[in-house]
């Protein structure tokens, strides 16, 4: 009881008890006298009675009276900001309270309990121990991923108590069931996830997905968990085959930088041809529009010696004979004579016409 006092002498409960030597027991320990014994308890209880005298009405009430006053300031408790306050109703979980001081019934009506709810929590998948000595799990660790290739994942996450009520009474062994819900959600987001591109490119993908998946599977329980981080500590192809997916690696890596030079050349080559073939296209176009305008004049000119011709035929042939002569005659070192001049003897320069022509 809490109100039982535990003295560190011999005798009773109430201390004392060292009689004197007697008789019967040759010097032995005397017995308590127990009507010794109710009559002090009764003179200490009348002791705390108002107006001494036994238990009268009033005395009576007054006791009453402190004891409910004490069962209710029973019902006082404080929830720490680190915790959530958790109130059962006859054993029965009916509300949840926040950081601060509340009443609740006092006992047995309602009990409450107060459970951390701000401690960041980490399960491990694929492996266990700490960062210096590792142990794999092949049986978490070994995945399909969607085309069928092996895959070993290893996975933390951390996650703490969102609602501490649904987190005590909604789900059982609370860290087994984080943990295989976690494990459930890895499986399913990688088994969609290409072998390449869980190993390669897919990390923060992963990560993303299996975040949201496992909470949505864990609001469904009603578990009352927050996942806070997912985080993928390794993720390759198994040991057993480590070495062939290296040779394909170096054979990826040798097929892009390939391709890369041929990508280079092609980005080199083609705009240079371009260049080349767009002026070959301009300086046909030159002389196409060169042809044209020369045709043009040409013919222009052709239409106004025509009109010309039409009005004045003979003076028109004329001109035309004699610009064709000036053209035929008129670089050579020539002397002509008409006929009818008279007093010039011709002379023909025989020997240097041969000598020239030699």
């Amino acid at each position: 009881m809490p109100w039982e006092n535990k003295g560190s002498g011999g005798g009773g409960p109430w201390g004392g008890g060292n009689g004197g030597s007697g008789g019967g027991g040759g010097g032995g320990q005397r017995p308590p006298d127990i009507e010794d014994m109710i009559r002090k308890s009764q003179d200490r209880v009348k002791e705390m009675i108002p107006g001494g005298g036994g238990f009268s009405g009033k005395g009576f009430a007054f006791i009453l009276g402190v004891v409910v006053l004490l069962w209710i300031a029973s019902g006082f408790y404080r929830v720490q900001p680190n915790e959530q306050g958790v109130v059962l109703t006859f054993g029965e979980w009916t509300a949840t309270t926040e950081p601060g001081l509340h009443w609740h019934l006092p006992y047995p009506i309602e009990t409450v309990m107060t459970p951390e709810v701000t401690t960041i929590h980490q399960i491990s998948i694929g492996f266990s121990g700490g960062s210096r000595q590792v142990k794999s799990i092949a049986a978490e660790s070994l995945m399909l991923t969607g085309d069928q290739n092996i895959i070993d994942v290893n996975l933390t996450v951390q996650w703490k108590v969102r609602d501490a009520g649904e987190f005590l009474f909604n789900i059982r062994d609370q860290e087994a069931t984080v943990k295989i819900a976690a494990e459930s959600a890895l499986r399913e987001i990688v088994g969609r996830t290409l072998f390449d591109q869980a190993v390669s490119t897919g990390r923060d993908e992963i990560q993303i997905k299996v975040l949201s998946l496992l909470q949505e599977l864990l609001d469904q329980y009603k578990a009352g968990v927050l996942i806070t981080e997912v985080q993928l500590q390794n993720i390759q192809p198994p040991q057993a085959v480590i070495d062939a997916f290296d040779d394909v690696q170096r054979s990826l890596q040798d097929k892009d930088r390939a391709r890369n030079e041929a990508e280079k050349y092609r980005n080199d080559a083609i705009p240079r041809a371009r260049g080349d073939a767009l002026k070959v296209v301009q300086a046909a176009e030159a002389y196409k529009e060169s042809l044209e305008n020369k045709a043009t004049g040409e013919a222009e000119r052709f239409l106004s010696v025509y009109r010309e011709y039409k009005q004045n035929p003979e003076v028109t042939k004329r001109r035309i004979y004699l610009e064709t002569m000036q053209k035929v005659l008129g670089k050579t070192d020539k002397v002509i004579l008409g006929s009818d001049q008279e007093g010039v003897v011709p002379y023909l320069p025989l020997d240097q016409l041969r000598r020239n022509s030699q």
